[in-house]
């Protein structure tokens, strides 16, 4: 990170909030609430700890959704890009990630309904979604729970478009309970210590990792699995649900893609693939850059009607 990319991610207009209501992190204020937007929230979201930045006054807003055992901590890269300043950004902790409550409900499809309530409370214009996260947001599109454009960073669109590190870890929670998952919240740790990210915020998101409960985390991966089984693959769900999308990948890291799941993708009008080149594991704190342009790319379809 450059000094000037660390002075623009001390001074973020960035506020999280715990389940509780209680702020976990501020360093400016958020400003006043916008008289026009909504005021009435459904219920069964409005516990979900979050993390904003830019304006509540913004002409736009941004859901997003993190990844598999993340929490909205892991926006704060993103946040900070200054091409998102005017930009009200919201992120949200998944129930049962980062050691939230989780509902009794853990399947994708669930989580989609909830996360597309939150989208509509929230006036959000797009959402953004990484790797579990993406998957959630396809689902809020598949479904007609949202009809805006995503930002789909590292899904799988398939079982075996997972890294096979997890899909064993699937298999063997099936025998051994949640001890797998104990053992692989301990090596993510060192995994996230190899971010190229400052030391202290990697320190920050290893400490996320490590709140997660391992009982919830084998439940969340097994339900994600269970929604992949379900439709073979979820690539024609995408362009059936007929919203303009960015599809995410690396060469090699979280979430692959096939070569029909490709030919399928970009056959379809509104959406476009972009292939980040070599190895790209955690998109939305390796890339904010990129990722803020593509939200840029988003708003523009939004305002173009």
């Amino acid at each position: 990170m450059t000094c000037r990319r660390s002075l623009i991610y001390l001074l973020a207009v960035r506020k999280c909030m715990s389940a509780e209501g209680t702020e976990m992190k501020l360093t400016k204020s958020a400003g006043p609430a916008d008289p026009g937007r909504p005021t009435v929230m459904s219920s069964e979201w409005t516990a979900w700890d979050r993390c904003e930045s830019g304006p509540r006054a913004a002409e736009h807003t941004a859901l997003l959704l993190p990844g598999g055992m993340c929490t909205a901590v892991q926006y704060e890269e993103l946040m900070a890009e200054p091409e998102l300043a005017g930009i009200r950004m919201i992120a949200v902790t998944v129930p049962g990630m980062g050691g939230t409550p989780a509902p009794e409900d853990i399947s994708i499809e669930n989580l989609a309904r909830l996360a597309a309530q939150c989208a509509a409370d929230l006036d959000c214009d797009i959402v953004v979604g990484f790797s579990y996260g993406a998957s959630i947001a396809l689902e809020m599109a598949g479904s007609g729970a949202f009809r805006g454009p995503l930002v789909l960073l590292a899904p799988s669109f398939s079982r075996r478009d997972e890294a096979v590190f997890f899909r064993l870890l699937d298999r063997l929670a099936r025998v051994l309970g949640h001890l797998p998952f104990a053992a692989m919240l301990k090596m993510m740790g060192p995994a996230i210590k190899r971010m190229p990210l400052p030391a202290d915020r990697r320190e920050t998101l290893a400490a996320e990792f490590r709140k997660n409960d391992p009982h919830a985390s084998r439940r969340g991966v097994h339900a994600y699995f269970q929604y992949l089984d379900r439709h073979g693959s979820v690539a024609s769900r995408l362009c059936e649900a007929d919203v303009p999308a960015w599809v995410v990948h690396g060469e090699r890291g979280d979430g692959g893609i096939t070569d029909d799941e490709r030919r399928t993708l970009e056959a379809c009008p509104r959406i476009r693939v972009i292939t980040i080149p070599g190895a790209s594991w955690f998109t939305p704190n390796e890339e904010p850059a990129l990722v803020a342009k593509l939200v840029v790319s988003a708003l523009d379809q939004v305002r173009g009607g």
